[in-house]
């Protein structure tokens, strides 16, 4: 699964103490198991009045405003054959007009959808919030997994708050390297614990890298690129059996019945996810357009 929605994925109030580089864990450095963080101070308490009940998310350097759409193309190269086989990846992600309530907050939807040879592979909706201090916050992903054009289920879904499962930081409110490594998410039920990393910040540029400790060295390291006032522009990847790289291709708005179109079709996909994920997914409350209030029924 590309990892965390392109748009992945807290300074929040104010980060504790241990979140300088002295009570750090470094990275790949987190034991294995510790499932819940990256390590000591790496995540801080969550707290669900730090977030305002209309979700914005206006980060500079992860933008969400509703019907922006962004196209990312490259390639996939899997170092476990040989010679090394390498695959088309194009990815659309849609910041739609829908919230959502995940452990307490009303979050953004974000849709996307991935596509490998052509084909579609993955068709994700994940759920960002930001606190009234600038930090942005994954709480949640339901990705459908698609096999030769049919649907083949949905492993990799977490919710916080449910089966022990916590939001993350997708993105500081102030990145900079004297915050060390921090948690981006985890699950431990299916075995998902992301961790972040900035590695510079040069005048409007962000690099920061991620990494799954709980993977060993065939998960390798992704870096992303950031642009001040755009978001997500560039992936590469360090190290891993599989090594992905994407370049941001085109960056559109939609018009208002663009988006009610977009809208739709994810409100089709959350209402899925009850049926299939009825003990995590079917735990939120429906998905609703900013608009009108109205919902994706459960039936």
């Amino acid at each position: 699964m590309f990892r965390k929605s392109i748009a992945v994925l807290s300074c929040l109030v104010a980060l504790p103490p241990s979140l300088g580089m002295a009570g750090t864990a470094q990275a790949g450095t987190a034991p294995a198991g510790a499932a819940t963080d990256c390590g000591p101070g790496s995540l801080p308490d969550f707290n669900a009045d730090l977030f305002p009940h209309d979700p914005e998310v206006d980060n500079t350097w992860l933008p969400m405003k509703p019907g922006t759409r962004s196209e990312f193309t490259g390639k996939v190269t899997d170092l476990t054959t040989s010679p090394p086989e390498v695959h088309t990846h194009r990815v659309v992600s849609i910041v739609t007009g829908l919230t959502k309530v995940v452990d307490g907050v009303r979050a953004v939807v974000l849709w996307d959808r991935d596509y490998s040879d052509g084909a579609l592979e993955e068709s994700e909706l994940a759920f960002f919030g930001q606190t009234r201090k600038g930090a942005v916050w994954l709480f949640g992903e339901y990705p459908e997994e698609f096999e030769s054009g049919k649907f083949a289920g949905a492993p990799s879904t977490f919710i916080a708050g449910v089966a022990k499962a916590r939001a993350g930081i997708a993105m500081l409110a102030h990145p900079s390297k004297e915050v060390g490594t921090y948690t981006e998410g985890s699950a431990p039920s299916i075995d998902f614990l992301d961790c972040g990393q900035v590695v510079s910040k040069k005048a409007n540029i962000l690099k920061v890298d991620e990494f799954n400790p709980l993977e060993g060295a065939a998960a390798g390291h992704q870096q992303k690129y950031y642009r001040a006032g755009e978001g997500s522009f560039k992936v590469t990847a360090s190290g891993g059996d599989s090594q992905e790289s994407l370049d941001l291709t085109s960056t559109t708005t939609l018009d208002e019945s663009a988006l009610a179109a977009v809208d739709n079709r994810a409100l089709a996909q959350d209402r899925h996810g009850y049926q299939v994920s009825p003990d995590v997914y079917g735990t939120t409350e429906r998905a609703t357009e900013r608009s009108t209030g109205r919902s994706c029924d459960r039936s």
